[in-house]
């Protein structure tokens, strides 16, 4: 009789590691949320919620995002960093510069065109910032701004899975930017190489968050709420955004509307506005 070959079935253990490990971050996410928050601020009603998002969000950094940022970060030389950053980078400008053009901001669309051309010719593909060298400084923009210049109003705070800080208007903003034809994510979804497509997007993903370590350790530093901080942060932040193109000042700088608020410097204000003492 012809004899057959076992096929290997592997240890019960490795088959459900995987699943337990799901489970934990569910578990974690769960039991986060199932504290109550008594008196939530007014811009923040879904305080209980966010701050159970918020811990499970930092359970999946601890265990697989910063890791691997840290490692990205440590074996990778500067220049290399550097260049998938500007290349990265220079596709979310023309998404950027779309949204000047629906915000009426037609300066800033052709500014922030003249950098993706500079860029994608004289810096080899936007590996090179060649235009911010030249001072045509970056100008964000994203749709959740540009819903806010239609006057939509930013309703609360909202911390999205696995995206963090947000508010119910900028969270309409990333989807719309998730399916958006002109966008980073699109024209990574686009290559038909399915592996090529997901290194690709996994290096995304890994420049984004190895960007933010360093502020991310100076929060550690100095915050004692971190979760207050990062959501008072984030909402001054998109207001100062917002009140710069309803005011129509021409955006000319990324410093502290362009990256993040611990990075740039553009900490909360708690000063109490109705304390004599406070400076005005």
């Amino acid at each position: 009789m012809p004899t057959t070959t076992p096929v290997p079935v592997p240890p019960r253990s490795s088959r459900f590691a995987g699943r337990r490990a799901a489970l934990a971050l569910a578990t974690a996410a769960l039991l986060a949320g199932c504290a109550q928050v008594p008196n939530p601020s007014a811009n923040d009603p879904w305080e209980s919620y966010n701050r159970g998002m918020t811990q499970f969000n930092d359970t999946v950094d601890r265990a697989v995002l910063k890791p691997i940022a840290t490692g990205y970060e440590t074996i990778t030389p500067r220049p290399v960093r550097t260049c998938v950053h500007n290349i990265f980078g220079n596709l979310l400008d023309v998404w950027s510069g779309v949204n000047s053009l629906l915000q009426g901001r037609g300066r800033d669309f052709v500014d922030t065109f003249g950098r993706v051309l500079f860029n994608s010719t004289a810096g080899l593909g936007g590996c090179i910032d060649v235009a911010s060298m030249h001072g045509a400084r970056r100008i964000p923009n994203d749709f959740g701004m540009t819903l806010g210049v239609w006057g939509f109003g930013q309703g609360p705070y909202l911390v999205l899975p696995f995206l963090g800080p947000s508010t119910v208007r900028d969270g309409v903003g990333t989807a719309v930017t998730l399916v958006a034809p002109v966008t980073p994510t699109a024209a990574v979804f686009a290559i038909d190489n399915v592996p090529v497509r997901n290194s690709i997007l996994g290096l995304y993903f890994v420049d984004a968050r190895a960007n933010l370590l360093e502020a991310d350790r100076l929060v550690d530093q100095i915050a004692l709420d971190k979760y207050s901080f990062i959501r008072d942060a984030y909402l001054q932040r998109r207001q100062a955004m917002l009140n710069s193109r309803q005011q129509g000042e021409h955006a000319t700088t990324e410093d502290a509307l362009g990256q993040s608020p611990a990075a740039s410097g553009a900490l909360p204000v708690y000063d109490d506005p109705d304390d004599p003492a406070t400076p005005q």
